[in-house]
């Protein structure tokens, strides 16, 4: 079972989380941060990014949109983050979508590694140079369980790092123990941003939790928000979709995320099957 205690330790610190967001969904992640209980900071410039840095209890770096500039700013948040010991997550939107932005991207994870690795299918392929079938940012087509898991699995194994693979379930390891965790709402696909802010959750929780603990919560955490957001709307549409799940990450309590969560263990082998 989840423990879900680490939801109202950050309700109660509060704690402060850096956000190097994107341009289309910035005001979002800033929006659900402070609705699941963070301080979201969204600076950017390269000038102040260690001292941002170490303010921050956790770092959480988004390469949409992304140009030179961009790229600089999340060497530098990465550097000083793993250096200060604090958790960083990095979620690599549309990694396949160039060359330039994979070779950039390939760049950071040479030089540190992100406490959580928040990623779709697509964009675990590109990283494991993989045949990805990623389109921008999206990854289109279905997929079956044990090619997410192989994919989860071997990009966690690769990069020695917690993985969050997110999509109509989600799988979260670090490569020696596995989880899929179920539920959700298919409205999430209608509206932009829900990955970006599945990052920012991850970077939320990993202030008041370790990598494994805060992938699971924030997954979870998530999953039960959007089916709420279904419930309460009653199909009414993609724009009070947005606005329900934006109350649901504000009101749902821990009993509520408890008895919501649908969660299981997988045994796997040494090797990903």
């Amino acid at each position: 079972m989840l423990d879900v205690a680490p939801l109202e330790a950050l309700r109660r610190q509060r704690p402060l989380i850096h956000c190097v967001s994107n341009l289309v969904t910035a005001n979002d992640c800033a929006n659900l941060a402070l609705a699941v209980g963070a301080s979201p900071m969204m600076a950017c410039a390269p000038q102040e990014m260690a001292e941002i840095t170490a303010a921050a209890s956790a770092t959480v770096l988004n390469t949409g949109t992304p140009d030179e500039e961009r790229f600089e700013v999340c060497r530098l948040c990465g550097c000083e983050a793993v250096r200060l010991g604090h958790p960083v997550v990095l979620d690599p939107v549309g990694v396949g979508a160039s060359p330039w932005r994979l070779r950039r991207t390939q760049e950071l994870l040479h030089l540190w590694t992100p406490s959580i690795l928040r990623v779709n299918l697509g964009e675990a392929q590109a990283l494991l140079a993989m045949n990805s079938r990623e389109q921008g940012v999206d990854s289109p087509g279905p997929a079956s369980q044990r090619e997410r898991l192989y994919a989860a699995v071997a990009l966690a194994r690769s990069r020695r790092t917690v993985v969050l693979l997110s999509g109509p379930e989600d799988i979260v390891t670090d490569g020696a123990s596995t989880w899929v965790l179920w539920g959700g709402s298919d409205q999430m696909s209608r509206i932009t941003g829900t990955g970006c802010m599945l990052s920012v959750l991850c970077g939320a929780f990993a202030a008041v939790a370790g990598a494994r603990e805060a992938a699971l919560l924030a997954s979870a955490f998530w999953k039960v928000c959007a089916a709420q957001a279904e419930e309460r709307t009653q199909g009414r549409g993609p724009g009070s979709f947005h606005t329900a799940l934006l109350d649901a990450a504000g009101t749902l309590t821990p009993a509520d995320l408890a008895a919501g969560t649908q969660i299981q263990e997988i045994a796997h082998r040494s090797e990903p099957q």
